[in-house]
């Protein structure tokens, strides 16, 4: 659902997106370059007391469809270096933008992630690269 882009939010982003969106549990911003979204430096404090979950912020990339960067500080982690359920609210976004169904798409942390994105009708279907950072197991 579109939302209106008022001053706490500007005072959180520190820039001016070109349209911002309420998700379920995040809102997402989109901004009218790349580089704004390398440049984003949002106030975490500001985040923490804003009533969303997380801030994700997206723009149309110049390798690929888009890209992302994600903020979660209220669940401890300020920026997500790869975020797959953020891509679930991206996706519909940039197929109906770009008016294509299968997206690249890279998320520009400093560790930073390529995933390959495609609009199945009600769903989003998330594949790419990973690597095993940890294992263990659970005693019941």
């Amino acid at each position: 659902m579109p939302l209106e882009i008022d001053d706490n939010l500007l005072a959180m982003l520190g820039n001016v997106p070109v349209e911002v969106f309420r998700g379920r549990d995040d809102i997402m911003c989109i901004f009218e370059n790349e580089s704004s979204i390398h440049e984003i430096r949002p106030d975490m404090d500001l985040l923490k007391i804003y009533p969303v979950r997380g801030l994700i912020v997206s723009a149309r990339g110049t390798d690929c469809d888009f890209i992302s960067r994600c903020f979660f500080p209220v669940t401890g982690v300020d920026e997500d270096p790869v975020t797959g359920s953020a891509h679930t609210t991206l996706t519909p976004y940039w197929a109906k933008a770009l008016n294509k169904e299968s997206l690249n798409a890279k998320q520009v942390s400093a560790r930073g992630g390529e995933l390959r994105c495609t609009l199945a009708g009600e769903r989003v279907i998330i594949g790419g690269e990973a690597i095993t950072y940890m294992k263990g197991s659970i005693a019941i």
